[in-house]
């Protein structure tokens, strides 16, 4: 079985992969900017703070047609794009809740 620290950096290397594919499409960028609310001259920033990369998967992961498209482009298992995003930093499942 695979340590955390090795379960983490395949994730971040499937994210970065993900971000690049989402960089590269004139359609899915223009729509991630504005589901996130970044914008395009900050995404370098934007990737440094905790949850960016949960936030690209979270992206690929809530539309199939897009998911599908990033697996077969990538060689990327459909099924490892969420076991990435549960092993990145607010990439859980497990939120707080106000009382």
């Amino acid at each position: 079985m695979a340590n955390a620290a090795s379960m983490r950096e395949e994730a971040e290397t499937i994210a970065v992969k993900a971000l690049g594919f989402v960089a590269a499409d004139p359609e899915l960028l223009p729509r991630f900017l504005a589901i996130t609310g970044i914008e395009a001259h900050s995404i370098r920033q934007a990737a440094g703070e905790p949850g960016f990369l949960a936030g690209v998967l979270q992206f690929i992961l809530a539309h199939e047609p897009t998911l599908m498209r990033f697996a077969a482009e990538t060689g990327t298992p459909p099924a490892s794009v969420g076991r990435a995003l549960r092993a990145l930093p607010l990439g859980d499942d497990d939120h707080e809740h106000s009382i």
